[in-house]
């Protein structure tokens, strides 16, 4: 639809719609989206119509964006010099609705003859393209196991169709589960194991060794003396759990690197894992002795809560960067839901599949599975059920990449948790990010 058929249709005749604005680049210059709020921008989707292959503007140049404007946000869309406009076919016919104004007035309607006549006052073109894709459409629910391997096998042959030729064994180049992992999961299950067993374990990895006396040394333990070895740190300070989930999760972290390409503006991978794991573990305390889950297990559900992440990139490095840049342009879509548009298959269905291979405790894999669900009740969801909350309060403090929501009240009341004593406990973990920084640089990078 045009312009002016746009223009032409009653007012009464027309819906309202709260629209965002995403601002995009490529070496030919700066475009501006405009779509429904909740839509997702589809990247390949413009590119097919316009031949431009646009991605989203960077926080830090957008950012420089803004004071060259001299705009707080990305909200005054006809204020925009010599900035292309694309408007989704979706809206074309509504009365547009910006969904903040720059100086914090009451959002106000925009006919689309009005825009237009301001977009060529700002020397800007618009042109109506159908580019989003309704939310209703997408799918963020937690993978069933059950169905991961026709997934994944459906979702190879997708990839067929856009040239990746390999079979499934030649595409999923996994490593092995490391020596040292193996010897820990093995240990975990006997019944027996000392303290001796455990130390002998962690100190045949010299790095591994290192990174665990420092962290039972780091500030945030406060452990008072010298931590002189292992066993020390195992004794007087973490304790058996811990260390062998923490040793168990630095081995794993050294079998995938980290991508070289990544969603810009989230908190790095690792100290995402950190914060989530901290925080978790100290919910953990705040539960009753009755129903307190395992403080070690809890500790390497966090740290490997995003696991699949690595393993994305790792097996499909091309289509990981394709997601990165489909995240960037759509901040408030869970990356479930890109990922099952782009690749029908989900980080935490591949993680799981590679969980199972190595024969991970079932905690672990109920997290990567049932994270996302606040609702799950089944076998080990205390495990999800807190990464759950981990991570939400995180985002609201902006750290970490899961989606901005509240935790509901019933988890809380689940565990018997008062939500201000968990809230203090968040505070206290964001009042260490020195500390927590300093132990996530102990992972690989």
């Amino acid at each position: 639809m045009n312009i002016e058929a746009a223009a032409s249709i009653p007012l009464s005749a027309k819906k309202e719609t709260i629209v965002r604005s995403v601002l995009l680049q490529d070496k030919t210059g700066r475009v501006q989206a405009i779509l429904a709020e909740h839509s997702l921008l589809d990247l390949k989707s413009i590119k097919e119509k316009t031949g431009r292959d646009l991605v989203a503007v960077s926080a830090t140049e957008l950012k420089e964006f803004y004071a060259s404007e001299r705009l707080t946000k990305l909200s005054n869309i006809p204020e925009l010099n010599n900035v292309t406009t694309l408007l989704d076919q979706s809206v074309a016919a509504d009365r547009l609705i910006i969904m903040s104004s720059a100086d914090g007035a009451e959002p106000k309607p925009i006919e689309l003859a009005v825009l237009q006549k301001d977009l060529l006052v700002f020397n800007q073109d618009m042109l109506t393209l159908e580019f989003a894709i309704d939310p209703s459409n997408l799918s963020s629910t937690a993978p069933s196991p059950d169905e991961d391997a026709k997934r994944i096998v459906h979702s190879l042959k997708t990839f067929t169709s856009v040239r990746i030729k390999q079979r499934l064994e030649d595409t999923l180049e996994i490593p092995t589960l490391p020596a040292t992992a193996q010897r820990i999961i093995e240990l975990r299950v006997n019944p027996n194991a000392v303290v001796s067993d455990l130390a002998d374990i962690v100190e045949s990895d010299p790095s591994l060794a290192a990174q665990v006396v420092s962290w039972a040394a780091s500030p945030y333990y406060a452990a008072p003396g010298k931590i002189r070895s292992v066993q020390d740190a195992i004794v007087r300070v973490l304790g058996f759990d811990l260390v062998g989930n923490l040793a168990l999760g630095l081995a794993l972290g050294k079998t995938l690197e980290l991508p070289k390409d990544r969603v810009d503006g989230l908190t790095p991978y690792w100290l995402q894992s950190i914060y989530c794991s901290t925080l978790v573990e100290a919910i953990v305390t705040l539960i009753p002795p009755a129903i307190k889950p395992s403080k070690g297990l809890t500790y390497l559900s966090g740290l490997l809560h995003n696991f699949g992440y690595l393993v994305l990139a790792h097996i499909f490095p091309p289509h990981f960067s394709q997601i990165c840049r489909y995240i960037e342009a759509n901040p408030h879509i869970s990356h479930m839901a890109v990922e099952n548009h782009l690749l029908q298959i989900t980080r935490e269905q591949i993680c799981l599949w590679l969980m199972d291979l190595w024969n991970m405790p079932p905690e672990v894999k109920a997290t990567i599975q049932y994270q996302h669900d606040p609702s799950y009740n089944g076998p080990h969801c205390t495990y999800p059920n807190l990464i759950f909350m981990a991570l939400r309060l995180l985002k609201q403090e902006g750290i970490g990449d899961a989606p901005l929501e509240e935790v509901p009240d019933e988890l809380f009341a689940r565990y018997q948790l008062n939500r201000d004593d968990v809230m203090e406990k968040l505070h206290e973990v964001i009042e260490s990010a020195e500390e927590i920084s300093s132990i996530s640089q102990s992972f690989p990078s």
